[in-house]
């Protein structure tokens, strides 16, 4: 899963991210990279000037070793955590954030294609740039570490609090789909695979066919055919492994559903080691 540590100040490759030659600047000692904040100029392009500003690349600040590249655990969490934040450039340059529940399909892949909706009135399907590519960030388990939980700070006191977490970032081209037969298919996907988990489920046909077509003209289907996903896993891979086993005894005993997650997470890497 995560490879060995970045090396302080220095510069990593990331030969798929989409652009030839990105590099990004991996500096580990400083506040800045210590906050998980990629400043501008941090990430440097060698492709050719000539290349679509659609295929330009800003990846998330992301030591080798949280980096997870599994394909199956990456669509996971997208499939367990479905509520993305949708990130576009409007024609104007401005951002702007949308909250919208996805379907993640894995064809064509990898990596798949998310499809979502929105209201008809969301101005997010009209002015989102057609030059740049959208971003949408599904957030995973996440959790406080305390470092009283640390082997080493009975040892010599030198530790600090961190927070650990899961997150998926998938990148790809969007576009808007108005047309009623497309919503109509989608509605219904998206309905059965929330209601499936309920004993008495409630399908789309079971409401009247023309209050169906109704709220259908009130919409605009989502789709973004991705050309990465990119995960990070803040799982204590950089802490050794007595300290480890203190934040999975501290997690476990915390007992909440996003800690046992995290425990199991940040026991593995001993376990798989």
């Amino acid at each position: 899963m995560a490879g060995p540590a970045a090396r302080a100040g220095t510069l990593r490759e990331f030969p798929n991210a989409g652009v030839a030659g990105i590099r990004v600047c991996a500096d580990d000692e400083s506040p800045v990279a210590q906050a998980g904040i990629l400043l501008p100029g941090q990430l440097e392009s060698r492709a050719s000037p000539e290349i679509p500003r659609a295929t330009a690349v800003w990846i998330m600040y992301l030591p080798a070793h949280f980096e997870e590249t599994r394909g199956e655990v990456l669509h996971e969490l997208v499939r367990t955590h479905p509520l993305g934040a949708l990130v576009t450039v409007e024609d104007g340059g401005g951002l702007t954030a949308n909250h919208v529940p996805f379907l993640l399909d894995p064809d064509p892949g990898p990596p798949g294609t998310l499809r979502a909706h929105v209201a008809r009135a969301n101005p997010v399907w009209r002015n989102f740039s057609r030059d740049v590519e959208c971003l949408v960030i599904f957030q995973g388990p996440q959790t406080y570490v305390t470092p009283s939980w640390y082997e080493t700070k009975k040892q010599s006191g030198k530790v600090v609090p961190t927070y650990n977490y899961m997150v998926v970032h998938a990148h790809g081209v969007l576009r808007a789909v108005d047309d009623a037969a497309w919503l109509r298919t989608f509605v219904g996907r998206l309905t059965d695979r929330f209601e499936a988990p309920r004993s008495r489920p409630w399908a789309v046909t079971d409401a009247p066919e023309d209050f169906i077509a109704m709220q259908l003209r009130a919409i605009v289907g989502i789709e973004i055919r991705l050309s990465r996903l990119v995960g990070k896993w803040k799982t204590s891979q950089n802490r050794n492994a007595a300290d480890r086993a203190g934040v999975v005894a501290g997690l476990r005993e915390a007992g909440d559903d996003d800690s046992r997650k995290m425990a199991d997470a940040v026991g593995k890497l001993d376990k798989a080691g």
